[in-house]
């Protein structure tokens, strides 16, 4: 990936307080995002194809957490924009391509 995800103060609080806007949402830590934006097996859709602005979105597993992460990702500094647990086509895409890379290698 181009660059080093980050989070500037007022979105990392954002996204820690997920539950306080959606309740039952899960509050997110930025260090997951980093995990889940490192991970090899990760879906990368560039544009992200919701996004008016050309943000980035990445889907990948926090460990930590322990679950699958949509990160959306500002392309011009590589700065967090939000990010939830992922659910939906987007994990079932995540899944899949797992799955399949897990196939090529056994």
């Amino acid at each position: 990936m181009p660059g080093e995800l980050w989070w500037d103060d007022e979105d990392a609080a954002h996204i820690r307080s997920r539950s306080v806007r959606y309740p039952g949402a899960e509050d997110i830590e930025p260090g997951w995002t980093l995990e889940a934006a490192a991970d090899r097996h990760r879906v990368v859709r560039d544009p992200d194809p919701s996004s008016r602005a050309g943000y980035i979105r990445i889907i990948g597993y926090s460990s930590v957490a322990g679950f699958v992460l949509t990160v959306i990702v500002d392309p011009e500094d590589w700065s967090g924009v939000t990010a939830w647990k992922t659910r939906g086509a987007d994990l079932r895409d995540y899944l899949e391509g797992k799955e399949a890379a897990d196939d090529r290698h056994h």
